[in-house]
C-alpha cells in the first residue's frame, strides 16, 4: 500500500509539475527511447545475475508485501519456543526427537498453524533441536554454525537486492545511451524544419529523463524496500538461535524464552506481560 502511494507520489509531483509548468505529455511518450533503455537494463541484469533471476523476481511479492513476519509471528515463535523448552526440560531432549523427526503430525507443532506452514522456518529449528537429540551439548559451537549459516542466507539476500541496485544504476547510464542515439537521429535531419528538429531533440531527451526517473523514482526504492525487508526477516530465525543457546545453556524455558523477546526489534517485541500470558494459555 504505502509503496503505491509512494509511486503515485512521484508521478503526480513529476509529471504534475511537468503539465502545470506548460509541457505536452504527448511529447513524453517516446516507445522506442523506452525500448533502448528497459531492454538494456534488463538484458544487461540478466546477463550479470544469471544465479538470482528467479529469487529477484519472487522479491517482487516482498517489494509489495513487505517484511514476512509481523508482530503476531513473533509471538507465535515464542509460543513454539517455550512448548519445545518445556517439554525437553521435562522429558529430556530425546522426548524430541518424533516431532523433528515429522513435524507436520506432531501434535506440538499442530498448535501452531502460522508456523507450521513457514517450511524454512521448520526445517531450521527441527535441524538444531535434531542435533540435541543426537547429543550435541556445546553451545557456543552450536552457535557458530547457526551463525555460518545465517551468514550465508544473508549473503544471498544480500546479493538480490545488490541485482536489483545495479538494475537502478544501470538506467540512468542506458537514458544517456537513448539520448546520444536520438541526437545522432536528429543529426541525420538537421536540413528539417526547426519545429521538426525540435520535436526530434525533445524525443532525444526524454531518454535522458526517463532512465533517470526510472532509476530514482522507482527501481532504487525497490531495491532498498526490498533489502530492509530481507534485513527484517532474518531477525526471525536469529531469535531461535537465540532461543536454542539460551536451552543448551540450561536456563528455565521462561527464560530461554525471555532471550528471545529482548533479541526481538521494539516494533515486533512483546510485552513481558504479554509473553506471560501467552504462555499461560498453551495448550498442555
Amino acid at each position: 500500500m504505502f509503496a503505491i502511494i509512494g509511486y503515485l507520489v512521484v508521478m503526480g509531483s513529476v509529471v504534475g509539475g511537468y503539465v502545470a509548468a506548460g509541457g505536452h505529455l504527448d511529447v513524453l511518450w517516446q516507445p522506442l527511447e523506452f525500448l533502448i533503455i528497459f531492454g538494456g537494463a534488463l538484458g544487461a541484469f540478466v546477463a550479470g545475475n544469471p544465479s538470482y533471476i528467479k529469487r529477484s523476481l519472487s522479491a517482487m511479492g516482498t517489494f509489495l508485501k513487505g517484511p514476512s513476519y509481523k508482530a503476531e509471528d513473533y509471538m507465535e515463535l515464542i509460543g513454539v519456543l517455550y512448548s519445545v523448552f518445556k517439554l525437553a526440560k521435562s522429558k529430556g531432549d530425546l522426548a524430541l526427537e518424533a516431532h523433528v523427526e515429522n513435524p507436520h503430525e506432531s501434535a506440538l507443532f499442530q498448535n501452531f498453524p502460522g508456523f507450521i506452514e513457514d517450511h524454512h522456518a521448520v526445517e531450521f529449528l527441527c535441524d538444531y533441536l535434531r542435533m540435541l537429540t543426537l547429543g550435541t551439548s556445546n553451545a557456543h559451537e552450536v552457535a557458530e554454525i547457526i551463525d555460518t549459516e545465517l551468514g550465508m542466507h544473508h549473503d544471498e539476500d544480500h546479493a538480490v537486492a545488490a541485482a536489483l541496485q545495479g538494475l537502478a544504476d544501470a538506467t540512468p547510464a542506458l537514458g544517456i545511451v537513448a539520448a546520444v542515439l536520438g541526437v545522432i537521429h536528429t543529426m541525420g535531419s538537421i536540413t528539417e524544419p526547426p519545429e521538426v528538429l525540435g520535436h526530434l531533440i525533445g524525443a532525444a531527451l526524454v531518454g535522458t529523463f526517463s532512465g533517470i526517473l526510472i532509476a530514482y523514482g522507482f527501481l532504487a526504492p525497490i531495491a532498498q524496500s526490498v533489502g530492509a525487508s530481507f534485513e527484517a526477516d532474518s531477525k526471525y530465525m536469529s531469535c531461535i538461535k537465540a532461543g536454542l543457546i539460551a536451552h543448551m545453556q540450561g536456563y528455565a524455558p521462561q527464560v530461554s524464552v525471555e532471550f528471545v523477546r529482548k533479541s526481538l526489534p521494539g516494533g515486533v517485541r512483546p510485552t513481558f506481560v504479554e509473553v506471560e500470558e501467552m504462555i499461560g494459555n498453551l495448550p498442555s
